[in-house]
């Protein structure tokens, strides 16, 4: 009998409901702020990538002057120079050029409005752009940046953010001549 007394008196009880609904709301609400969150890092890397290439090309440029060109063969501080520009955002060290980068050819647009390469630097430049079907025009001189970084979410077990790309990496060009 007094069971069910305590029982009956327990479930007209409403005190503490408040309390669990906002439990369940506040723990909703965590969720999707430690997804935003980690969804924000993860764009302003992307940025900050996209940042580091396009600092590293426009160091090219400025480092090596139309003199020292093909800048891959004459220019001797132009991958010191690359790697410090794109070391010098927010992503220091993280971000990192990528084997192989910068590269560097001959290209000219094509009819279809396609840069399209002509030539490797190693060689001759071309006289003109006849192998893509413009005789009159003159190729230039393009080099290639690419930079890579590693994302790690900030709460890899309880965001979406896990599911994203681990590695970001972005590509820049930049015409020297």
């Amino acid at each position: 009998m007094k069971r069910r007394l305590f029982a009956k008196r327990f479930g007209k009880d409403s005190r503490g409901v408040a309390a669990v609904e906002f439990a369940f709301i506040a723990s909703a609400v965590g969720f999707v702020m430690l997804n935003v969150g980690d969804l924000a890092l993860f764009f302003f890397d992307q940025l900050e990538v996209e940042n580091a290439t396009q600092m590293g090309a426009q160091a090219a440029y400025a480092t090596c002057p139309f003199a020292n060109l093909p800048a891959t063969v004459n220019c001797s501080g132009l991958n010191t120079a690359i790697t410090a520009a794109v070391q010098s955002t927010s992503l220091s060290t993280a971000a990192t050029v990528v084997t192989g980068y910068p590269t560097e050819a001959y290209y000219c647009v094509n009819s279809s409005g396609v840069l399209t390469s002509v030539g490797a630097v190693s060689s001759a430049k071309p006289a003109d752009c006849t192998a893509v079907g413009s005789s009159s025009t003159k190729p230039g001189d393009y080099l290639q940046v690419q930079v890579t970084f590693t994302y790690a979410p900030l709460f890899s077990g309880a965001s979406i953010a896990a599911l994203l790309p681990t590695t970001i990496s972005n590509t820049a060009w930049v015409r020297l001549s």
